[in-house]
């Protein structure tokens, strides 16, 4: 059943087509492949250094060539996860009660709040792309970023209920524990392959503390996670990890 959660993971999150990993075969919910999701952003990170190889080695500048590689990203994924960033920051930033907080998340229409936070999260990757400049330090940056910032939604799985009883997401805590505990560890042997070994637990640590402090906000906003909430946490905890690890 592994292949098929691991098949069902990348459904779930991004736009590959990998039905053969399952050979005929889906686990009954999603809630048992949440310890792939470190894996699934593992390698949308490795598409986007692939990206940022080839647009350097095609003469790029940095700045362009991160252009290019966030584009590929958001080709792998289908911009599912920024599309939660902006509905999370219209509906926390836009409603006054848990009701209508949920109502505007719903809503497909994009605000200043999210178009605001899309607008930050794509300049905070991008320009944190453009500082690394070389391309296996940002390949190796955005496949550690990738796997921890699906290991950041693993953390409000673990530590909220979900907001809404209805919803794809509601189905993640089912079986979650354990999943979700092999799942960080997945994301935090990513994270600590990062030499220097210092550096890498204090990126390990960002990404946790941005997972935990979404988790505290959306608890207080809305009484628990939705999709978009995580899509959220994955997004800002790339955004964290990649900023360290342009100063490195």
């Amino acid at each position: 059943m592994r292949r098929a959660e691991l098949a069902a993971a990348f459904m779930l999150l991004t736009r590959l087509p990998v039905g053969w990993l399952a050979r005929g075969r889906m686990p009954a919910e999603f809630a048992d492949a949440v310890w792939a999701f470190p894996l699934v952003g593992a390698v949308v990170g490795g598409i986007g250094g692939a990206a940022y190889w080839l647009a350097a080695r095609l003469g790029l500048p940095p700045g362009v060539a991160a252009v290019w590689t966030l584009a590929a990203m958001l080709l792998a994924t289908g911009a599912l996860h920024e599309d939660g960033l902006a509905d999370t920051a219209d509906g926390f930033g836009g409603g006054r009660t848990r009701e209508r907080k949920l109502e505007i998340m719903r809503d497909s229409r994009i605000g200043s709040f999210g178009a605001l936070a899309l607008m930050f999260a794509m300049a905070a990757r991008g320009a944190a792309l453009a500082a690394m400049a070389v391309p296996g330090h940002v390949a190796a940056a955005l496949v550690a970023a990738g796997a921890l910032g699906r290991g950041a939604i693993l953390i409000l799985v673990l530590t909220l209920p979900p907001a809404r009883a209805d919803g794809l997401a509601s189905g993640l805590r089912g079986r979650a524990w354990g999943r979700c505990g092999f799942g960080l560890a997945l994301a935090g042997v990513a994270g600590l392959a990062l030499p220097p070994f210092g550096s890498a637990v204090w990126t390990c640590g960002a990404a946790a503390l941005v997972g935990l402090a979404l988790a505290w906000i959306a608890r207080r906003q809305i009484g628990g996670y939705t999709g978009d909430v995580l899509g959220a946490a994955s997004v800002l905890a790339e955004c964290a990890v990649l900023a360290l690890l342009s100063g490195r």
